[in-house]
């Protein structure tokens, strides 16, 4: 039909659109010398894990929704591959939001403790623990923690053991989903906290004998001597706070996406299991894209709030003169 020809059109133009992205991305990491440090390698490692979801995952996904009865006629030993792939890559796209929020959450709080060596090694540190976590919820049905493919209904799936299925999901979203949420609260109640703070230390009453010119726009500081009083006027915003303001909000969006995207998903791979419920195909494959498509918007909206990563793309494909 024509609509089972537009989604599929659609499918294939998200799969190519995630991919190409996001190659995009790592090439101008690779290329531009000032991305060769914290944070962009939190960003080459999200941008790894998503242009393998759109190069080893999706098209597979889409082999197996062009059959009919979205059933399963690759075979057990490519099966056991795509689903690897899909945990392997999917779960560490996870992470990688959750470490680069972690990230922008220390250095919002932490600026003055959280200096570029402290910053290289933690993140270092996140990436190999992301990917290690990533590769072991992924390989454990490999050694016989359920069943991933079913020949006499050719399915293949991920593994439906209930112990798995709690494991699994809880590591690879509910765990990292509570710690983004916590990040966020902090994050939002840092900046609530210094623009309270800002304001109400914006004016100091001086004495009457004070003569004190009308205060533009502009943050001054206004020194008394003889009185030994100090007033600081901050009407405007500091550069560090707009910069705050604007991590902020970036890590708001890419949370709320990431949320969206996949909370429909982690909630019938959890229930499923657990009740032994039978979820129709077609929203278990709807869920299953909706996910697949944080790795489209994973780069676009952290590359959106980057000036750098604009001008870089922009040298990339524009002759200087």
């Amino acid at each position: 039909s024509i609509f089972t020809l537009l989604i599929l059109t659609l499918l294939v133009l998200l799969t190519v659109a995630t991919f190409l992205w996001n190659l995009l991305v790592l090439a101008t990491i690779l290329r531009v010398k000032a991305f060769h440090r914290v944070p962009h390698n939190l960003v080459a490692s999200m941008a790894v894990s998503d242009v393998l979801v759109a190069a080893l995952v999706m098209p597979l996904s889409l082999v197996k929704e062009l059959s009919a009865g979205r059933r399963w006629r690759l075979g057990r030993e490519l099966c056991l591959v795509w689903v690897c792939f899909d945990v392997l890559c999917c779960t560490a796209s996870i992470w990688n939001v959750t470490a680069i929020a972690l990230d922008r959450y220390w250095s919002i709080t932490r600026h003055l403790d959280y200096t570029l060596l402290t910053r290289r090694r933690i993140s270092n540190v996140m990436i190999a623990l992301t990917w290690a976590l990533s590769a072991a919820i992924s390989l454990a049905p490999l050694f016989g923690w359920g069943e991933t493919y079913s020949p006499e209904q050719e399915r293949c799936q991920v593994s439906q053991e209930p112990s798995y299925a709690i494991v699994s999901t809880g590591g690879a979203f509910y765990l990292p989903l509570c710690v983004v949420l916590f990040v966020y609260w902090k994050i939002y109640k840092a900046a609530k906290f210094r623009v309270g703070g800002r304001r109400r230390n914006a004016v100091v009453p001086l004495p009457e004998a004070a003569q004190v010119k009308e205060a533009s726009h502009e943050p001054q500081m206004v020194f008394t001597a003889r009185h030994a009083a100090i007033t600081f006027q901050t009407d405007g915003e500091t550069w560090r706070e707009q910069k705050e303001k604007k991590a902020a909000l970036m890590v708001g969006i890419l949370i709320g996406v990431f949320v969206l995207c996949w909370i429909p998903f982690f909630i019938t791979e959890l229930i499923s299991p657990l009740c032994s419920c039978n979820i129709p195909p077609v929203w278990k494959s709807i869920f299953l894209w909706l996910g697949y498509s944080n790795s489209f918007f994973n780069p676009l909206i952290y590359t959106a709030f980057n000036k750098n990563y604009n001008n870089a793309f922009k040298n990339l494909f524009v002759k200087q003169r």
